[in-house]
């Protein structure tokens, strides 16, 4: 038998070149697939501008029956997770409970803007009658030749951006009394390192605060003004808040040696 060594193979050696790690994507391809995401961005935006116009008087039939429903409006708010989270205060649900009726009137040129109307009855707590959230719709500069097509689709519309092309309006509320401003009661909250909303405060700050950082005009505009009837009914959104939370807790369960004593649970929010 020779005693002459085997060479051992170096780790990796025998592993296979991975056949899709040298694709290379040219200019001109990459060009056209750019092409094609426009068209595919244009038909989208068109189908969703048409499916508004559609439901318009959908909404408006529903409007009328859901006007006879004590508290329809102030219920379907309230079971959506995290615009529960933002109208924790008592205050603020008793405030609300006098809400009779929400619309929403989207911008005639740009349909992803919207102006939120909340038609309150007389209440303590302010004098208006409405109180409205206009999401503003700032074109940016166009260059070139920006005309419509046949469905209203100009190409700034293709490159809309929120961040950019978006303004949130504030609108001043007329309490009635100091001890019912509900905004002075509970102020927003914001970081001291950092300029950013830690603590939303009241609910009503969403309108006497331009801002709006945590996003509830647009979770009531494509989310709960929708699906109203299945949030008023509970079958929507009741669970938004506290699911990542029972994740977090069976995995604690069957982790108990990994948990760190040092940072506290948080807590389950209450749902209204």
């Amino acid at each position: 038998m020779s005693n002459k060594g085997v060479k051992r193979a170096s780790p990796g050696a025998d592993v296979e070149k991975n056949p899709l790690g040298d694709v290379e994507l040219s200019d001109e391809d990459a060009v056209k697939l750019q092409a094609i995401q426009k068209d595919i961005a244009r038909v989208e935006l068109a189908l969703e501008r048409r499916a508004q116009q559609k439901m318009i008087p959908v909404y408006q039939k529903r409007r009328e029956v859901v006007k006879a429903i004590p508290k329809f409006w102030p219920v379907a708010l309230m079971n959506h997770g995290m615009l529960a989270l933002h109208a924790q205060h008592n205050s603020d649900q008793a405030a609300l409970s006098y809400l009779e009726d929400l619309w929403i009137v989207r911008d005639p040129v740009e349909s992803r803007c919207f102006t939120l109307e909340f038609y309150f009855k007389e209440n303590p707590y302010f004098s208006n009658t409405v109180l409205k959230k206009e999401y503003k719709y700032v074109p940016p500069p166009v260059e070139g030749d920006d005309k419509p097509d046949a469905d209203g689709i100009t190409e700034t519309m293709l490159e809309f951006s929120w961040e950019r092309d978006v303004q949130p309006q504030a609108t001043e509320i007329d309490w009635k009394d100091d001890s019912k401003n509900l905004t002075k009661l509970h102020p927003r909250v914001k970081d001291e390192d950092e300029d950013e909303t830690s603590e939303g405060g009241s609910f009503f700050n969403y309108f006497e605060v331009a801002d709006d950082p945590f996003d509830i005009g647009v979770t009531i505009a494509n989310d709960v003004f929708p699906e109203a009837i299945e949030y008023f009914l509970g079958h929507a959104g009741g669970d938004d808040v506290d699911s990542d939370e029972e994740d977090e807790e069976s995995e604690d369960d069957d982790n108990e040696e990994e948990i760190d004593l040092e940072k506290p649970r948080p807590k389950k929010q209450k749902k209204a």
